[in-house]
């Protein structure tokens, strides 16, 4: 079997020399640099199966290189970072990371994270074309386009994950717990007030712009899609 290719762009030398030794152990094939910019080329002219990215570099931050990779490839990313705070885990996951782990960290844990992001990007390589509906709202699971009315809506990566999970569960209560752990991957313990930032950015775009419910609210429990 083929080796997967990782491209670790950490700043921290000793860091970044420890999590690659460890994931060459693993049996990983590892490429790291510690210069965003020069991370950034490398990305735009080599093939990598996953970029673990650390949010403050030199050159160009973690969240740039997020969003530019983003408007060309859907190559898993993990951001790792000393910021700890909820918005700014947003603010990851919004440029389209498909996971952050806080500094510092357990290298079982990055593996376990690295694992479900291979899981979870084979699974929607091999996702057969699926409408999904509710009300007026159609999602297009093959060129993941989510329209209302016929109108095209715009969601980041995790907004449409979101959404999507929402509206494959209609009329079923999920809890937040439910919907970090098939969402995110994983559960944050404590941290579940992510999923309501992201339920305001869906409403925002869903139902306040065309002046409908389709997200409803079970206060203590958690989320649901209803069809009429």
């Amino acid at each position: 079997m083929e080796r997967k290719k990782i491209l670790l762009i950490e700043d921290e030398v000793k860091l970044a020399r420890f999590v690659e030794l460890e994931l060459k152990y693993e049996g990983y094939d590892v490429t790291t640099c510690h210069d965003g910019r020069v991370g950034m080329e490398m990305i735009t002219n080599q093939e990598f199966d996953m970029i673990l990215l650390d949010l403050m570099l030199p050159g160009l931050t973690g969240i740039e290189i997020c969003r530019r990779v983003r408007k060309f490839s859907q190559v898993p990313i993990i951001m790792l970072t000393a910021k700890d705070e909820v918005m700014d885990k947003v603010a990851g996951l919004d440029s389209g990371a498909d996971d952050y782990l806080t500094k510092p960290f357990a290298i079982e844990e990055l593996l376990a994270r690295m694992r479900v992001a291979f899981k979870h990007s084979e699974g929607s390589n091999i996702a057969k074309k699926t409408i999904l509906q509710v009300q007026n709202l159609e999602i297009d699971t093959e060129k993941r386009m989510v329209t209302v009315d016929g109108k095209v809506v715009d969601l980041t990566k995790k907004e449409y994950e979101l959404l999507t999970y929402l509206v494959q569960n209609k009329n079923i209560v999920l809890t937040r717990e439910q919907i970090l752990n098939e969402v995110w991957g994983y559960s944050y313990i404590g941290e579940t007030n992510v999923v309501d930032v992201y339920i305001r950015y869906l409403r925002a775009k869903i139902d306040e712009a065309f002046g409908k419910k389709y997200i409803l609210t079970i206060r203590g429990v958690g989320y649901y899609v209803k069809e009429e």
